[in-house]
């Protein structure tokens, strides 16, 4: 059995915890699926053996997957926020999410088919709306206004002005 981290983000699922805890595994590094642990008896939204939860890591944060049903869904209130170095590694986890059933949303969000809001952040974003030059990280904050999945050279662009 795989000891619990002290602190661990739980997320709830309608039955695919162990679905999408594979999906991110296989998407981004420093992920894995730990442990996969089934029901020992009924329970309100399963049966004995069904997967009750799944403990897995996603970019090195512990995370347990908990298949509790319908009741409860994902919103953009929690999203994990993933740092990227270049477009291509934003193209790559973007796509990634998009084109496995999610959908795109504004300024660098994104969510996945499980309804899980990601935030695919290139840290010349970043970098550019904490420019201590005020016009630069206005000119770099109202470009991604603009944007769905942040276009790193419209952002460069915008900092030189």
């Amino acid at each position: 059995m795989v000891k619990p981290a002290k602190n661990t983000i739980c997320l709830w699922y309608n039955g695919d915890a162990e679905e999408a805890a594979q999906f991110y595994a296989q998407t981004f590094p420093d992920s894995s699926v730990d442990a996969v642990h089934r029901a020992p008896a009924d329970y309100p939204s399963g049966k004995q053996g069904d997967v009750l939860t799944v403990q897995f890591t996603v970019l090195g944060i512990p995370c347990l997957g908990l298949n509790g049903g319908p009741t409860f869904k994902h919103s953009e209130a929690f999203s994990f926020q993933v740092a990227t170095a270049d477009q291509a590694e934003t193209d790559r986890y973007w796509n990634a999410i998009v084109n496995n059933g999610g959908e795109e949303s504004a300024c660098g969000w994104c969510r996945d088919k499980w309804g899980l809001s990601w935030q695919i952040t290139p840290t010349v974003l970043t970098e550019a709306i904490a420019n201590p030059d005020p016009a630069v990280a206005q000119r770099a904050f109202e470009a991604m206004m603009q944007m769905q999945k942040i276009d790193v050279a419209a952002i460069e662009a915008a900092c030189r002005g």
